[in-house]
């Protein structure tokens, strides 16, 4: 990893932290969903030496966060379709804008089945896939609760 990478990764795992979620450098020998990260028990891991992109590390933190709080702990796989997966993707672009990460790492072109750029050029313009699951978790405020709405946040667990 280089020294750019290396620092946009020590952003993204600061932030993670901060909102609650454990997320630690790990030997990943073999990948998982996505490369080089796996969650373990609601840990969220990573290995440095193979991590290619670090902003796939908000969308599993995403997960993370989304998951009933009861069964957190004990998580280690994630559906990948549903509602979930779209509030996974909802929050990773909130937590890309809290954090000062740019939606282009996050939405990269070699995840998301193709559609990283589509879904960046479609939240930075306001879209709002997931958001709606955010809003039904109370993660996010819906309009007309007088509180500023999505990307903002008004607590980042579900």
């Amino acid at each position: 990893m280089d020294d750019t990478a290396a620092a946009l990764t020590d952003r993204i795992v600061t932030f993670v932290r901060s909102v609650g979620i454990t997320i630690e450098p790990a030997i990943l020998p073999d990948d998982g969903f996505l490369p080089a990260i796996a969650v373990r028990n609601g840990v969220l891991l990573y290995d440095p030496a193979r991590l290619q992109w670090p902003g796939d590390l908000l969308h599993e933190a995403g997960h993370i966060a989304v998951t009933d709080p009861a069964l957190r702990p004990t998580v280690s796989e994630f559906d990948s379709d549903g509602g979930d997966e779209m509030a996974a993707i909802a929050w990773s672009y909130a937590a890309a804008r809290a954090a000062g990460i740019d939606s282009r790492t996050l939405f990269h072109d070699h995840g998301y089945k193709g559609e990283g750029g589509w879904l960046a050029e479609l939240f930075d313009g306001g879209g709002d896939i997931g958001v709606p699951m955010l809003q039904y978790y109370g993660i996010c405020a819906r309009a007309g609760q007088g509180e500023p709405t999505f990307p903002a946040i008004r607590r980042w667990l579900r």
